[in-house]
């Protein structure tokens, strides 16, 4: 074997780590600066199935007359019913099974769908009168916007966190 046969030998490993990690620190760069938006993304979905379900149920716990707690009960129960039902929408576009969609979605959403609550029905229980405002006063809406916009704020960095290990909405995204 010639001379240069052999250093081509001897430096193509090399060669193929150094451009393996390029690779990988280009891959790490950009996915570090989209995790940011996927965690937006995901926030953002999450928000809706957990609004609905929070308005839907601040309004019929409110308008039924149920004490704060049950409220509160309620609206926490069907946060995670829509926010759930939103996620499996679309696993069950893709074809999944029904079962299978309803642990994707367990897996998604859980933990961003319980910070949220947290947060939000913190806000509301706090905000003094809000949980007895009536849904015509502008008590009761501006406490929900408010917690619905810091659940945002504070959940969103969950988020980033769990999609960053491969975790919450990281699962959905093999779906779509």
């Amino acid at each position: 074997m010639d001379h240069a046969a052999q250093d081509h030998g001897h430096d193509a490993p090399h060669e193929h780590r150094h451009t393996h990690h390029n690779e990988h620190a280009h891959h790490h760069e950009q996915s570090a600066g989209t995790s940011w938006r996927t965690a937006v993304q995901a926030t953002l979905h999450c928000l809706t199935g957990c609004a609905i379900g929070e308005v839907l149920g601040l309004v019929i716990g409110t308008a039924a007359g149920l004490h704060n707690g049950a409220t509160v009960a309620v609206s926490i129960a069907l946060a995670f019913v829509f926010g759930y039902a939103l996620t499996m929408r679309g696993v069950l576009r893709a074809g999944v099974p029904v079962r299978q969609a309803l642990r994707v979605a367990l897996a998604a959403d859980t933990v961003s769908i319980a910070v949220m609550e947290l947060i939000d029905n913190t806000v509301m229980v706090g905000v003094p009168g809000a949980m007895d405002a009536g849904l015509s006063q502008w008590l009761f809406w501006a406490s929900l916007v408010l917690s619905l916009v810091l659940a945002f704020v504070l959940t969103t960095p969950v988020n980033r966190w769990m999609i960053g290990r491969g975790r919450g909405h990281a699962v959905v995204h093999a779906y779509h």
